[in-house]
């Protein structure tokens, strides 16, 4: 790996630059996740032939109730819920801590009747990484919309989520019929949370590797430099909390902006940002296609 760089110049050699082709090449993306969150993604637009630079905006942090989420989890794994929805990768972060806690496996936490419902292919690999069979996905649109609309209704459902979760998800189970509990599982926060409390995470994919190979990283204000002088040709937000920080960061970016989600896409507009692509799957390849897509309009 690089070391990274607080906020490179426009002499600064771009990490992953290539001279061969590729459907971004010549590209600069900005990336706005942490390293070890960002690395499946670096890679495909590096093989793409994009120099991908971090720009890590928001982070996360144990919730502050964690007894509320003790209790919640200690149910969960007494077979006191039907089903376990879940809407992000980082929820299950905070599993593998509790299950980790209590000394077993996730797998271990889940009782085998009850039935798990994700939302996104990041979500579900980590799930099955854990030993877990995740029963429901949506096929189409990857969000809460999405997994209302193939959601068989009824049942007992823990919905442990972020502090700033929508109110979307819950109230739809609600009115399905479901008997939903949500607790807070984490906190999201400015970049870089407080060390204590920083929820520790893995690869999206499940796997053992957490950095990029290589990168470039940069600060807040190096970033709004880059975009201000033209230096970014494409930014990638990845939740509606991203895309508040980089309109704070860069006012309206004249980089073409891509999202994932309609959640994200709906912040984005509400902000009065112009969104060029909406990623077709929250997938390293999805964005990849998004990127193309925004950066070379029919």
């Amino acid at each position: 790996m690089t070391q990274p760089s607080p906020s490179p110049g426009p002499d600064t050699p771009r990490s992953g630059e290539r001279s061969g082709g590729g459907p971004l090449a010549g590209a600069r993306v900005l990336v706005t996740r942490s390293p070890e969150r960002a690395a499946a993604l670096v890679d495909a637009l590096e093989r793409a032939g994009a120099a991908a630079v971090l720009l890590p905006l928001i982070d996360f942090e144990r919730a502050p109730d964690q007894h509320a989420l003790d209790v919640a989890c200690d149910a969960l794994a007494a077979g006191a819920f039907d089903w376990l929805v879940l809407s992000s990768a980082t929820t299950v972060h905070v599993l593998l801590e509790k299950a980790a806690d209590r000394g077993f496996g996730l797998a271990a936490l889940v009782p085998a009747g009850t039935r798990i419902a994700a939302i996104g292919p990041a979500t579900r690999k980590l799930l099955e990484s854990g030993g877990l069979t995740v029963s429901l996905v949506p096929a189409a649109e990857q969000s809460a919309a999405g997994l209302l609309g193939v959601w068989p209704g009824g049942g007992r459902i823990l919905l442990p989520q972020a502090d700033i979760a929508a109110a979307t998800l819950a109230d739809g189970l609600r009115a399905a019929g479901g008997d939903v509990t949500t607790v807070t599982a984490y906190r999201t926060v400015d970049y870089p949370a407080a060390a204590g409390r920083r929820l520790a995470v893995q690869a999206d994919d499940g796997g053992a590797r957490q950095q990029p190979s290589s990168y470039s990283l940069l600060t807040p204000e190096g970033a709004a430099a880059e975009i201000a002088a033209g230096r970014i040709d494409a930014a990638i937000a990845a939740s509606p909390s991203a895309v508040r920080r980089l309109a704070a960061l860069a006012g309206r970016p004249s980089c073409r902006l891509v999202v994932i989600g309609r959640s994200t896409a709906d912040q984005a507009a509400a902000l009065g940002l112009d969104v060029a692509a909406v990623a077709d799957e929250p997938t390293p390849d999805g964005l990849v296609a998004a990127v193309a897509k925004a950066l070379n309009p029919p």
